[in-house]
């Protein structure tokens, strides 16, 4: 096992760089080629996407939908309260528990309770180690889930980095702009946009469709772990995040066959894909449920993707780290190859992160 430094992922990023709502339109965003054969980098847009791709290719993207997680509640005392849903735990005849992030937590012990008058009351009901609480949801509509709840009164679960207040009025564009135009409503099981996705139109499927690319879906339940920057010294003692996914046969069929260049629609997708590769061999006759945990840092080589399309990432990220082994498989070159490809990305004044601009790696 390579003992990689930390620090090799970092680099400097003028914060006015850090996209903090996305571009008018979809397909406006920027596009950065990099083409590893020739080791050329062009400046494109993302509409021009179809110009890289053909009937050679399966693009696989991510159809899981985002859950409007943030919830905003009271205390008995009337202290404010930020609700931010992780994932479902079971389902009572009262309610249903959530595994949840509170803000403020040490203030919310077991037994705590706050409450939305237009939609729940809730009840801290155990603490975990890693300080995620979870807590019985009692709806004010005993017929209504906490899902539709959410849906009806939720905020869009943005990343730190982009900042909102409750009275931002772009935070109802974001019901909107911070889901991919393709995500399944069925799918709601994510609490992280497939931000490579967002820059996605209608137009750009259809002209993908014509020219006779093949399109695939997998289902990530993206959660927060995806934001966690790498905080030790060296890259293999960070302790990497697990996330479930499910790949459906004929995807699998794409991925373990072989017959066409594999694009994978985000960083995410890549990791769920290389994941099912290291265990299967050969397709299922059934969708396949699993948990990725497995971290891509170089030295790696890949068996289930051959293209990227992806955004840009934050310093000391485990998803710089696999885009770094993506450019160069097999090989560290990579490591100082992103650094020079982000460099000039920031001299062009890309805009970084998840509203931001676009990556494709060829």
């Amino acid at each position: 096992m390579t003992a990689l430094a930390t620090e090799l992922f970092d680099y400097d990023l003028p914060e006015h760089l850090i996209a903090q709502a996305p571009s008018a339109q979809r397909d406006a965003s920027r596009l950065l080629v990099v083409d590893r054969k020739t080791q050329q980098v062009t400046h494109r847009q993302f509409r021009d996407l179809p110009h890289f791709l053909g009937p050679s290719d399966v693009l696989i993207r991510n159809n899981a939908a985002v859950l409007p997680a943030r919830l905003s509640a009271v205390r008995p005392t009337g202290g404010k309260v930020e609700c931010f849903l992780l994932r479902a735990e079971v389902e009572q005849a009262a309610g249903e528990s959530w595994w949840c992030l509170l803000r403020p937590g040490k203030r919310l012990p077991v037994g705590a309770t706050f409450s939305r008058a237009d939609a729940f009351h809730a009840t801290v009901i155990r603490k975990a180690d890693d300080g995620v609480a979870l807590v019985q949801f009692t709806p004010t509509n005993a017929t209504e889930s906490v899902a539709a709840m959410a849906n009806r009164c939720g905020r869009m679960p943005l990343p730190p980095y982009i900042g909102r207040s409750d009275e931002d009025q772009r935070s109802a564009d974001d019901l909107e702009r911070y889901q991919t135009v393709y995500a399944d409503r069925q799918r709601q099981v994510a609490v992280a946009a497939p931000t490579a996705g967002l820059h996605f139109t209608p137009e750009i499927f259809t002209q993908l469709q014509t020219q006779g690319v093949v399109t695939a879906e997998v289902t990530l339940h993206v959660g927060l772990g995806t934001f966690r920057p790498v905080t030790t010294d060296l890259i293999t003692d960070h302790d990497i995040h697990r996330e479930i996914y499910e790949i459906p046969p004929l995807t699998q069929n794409h991925v373990l066959q072989g017959d066409k260049r594999r694009v994978a629609v985000g960083t995410t997708s890549v990791r769920a894909l290389e994941h099912f590769c290291s265990q299967h061999t050969t397709p299922l006759d059934h969708p396949f449920l699993g948990e990725a945990d497995i971290f891509i840092y170089p030295p790696r080589s890949f068996a289930g993707v051959d293209a990227l399309v992806t955004n840009f990432h934050q310093p000391r990220s485990t998803l710089l780290c696999l885009v770094s082994a993506l450019l160069t498989p097999g090989k560290t070159d990579g490591i100082d190859w992103i650094k020079e490809i982000y460099h000039e990305a920031i001299a062009e004044e890309y805009r970084f992160f998840s509203y931001g601009d676009a990556m494709l790696i060829i």
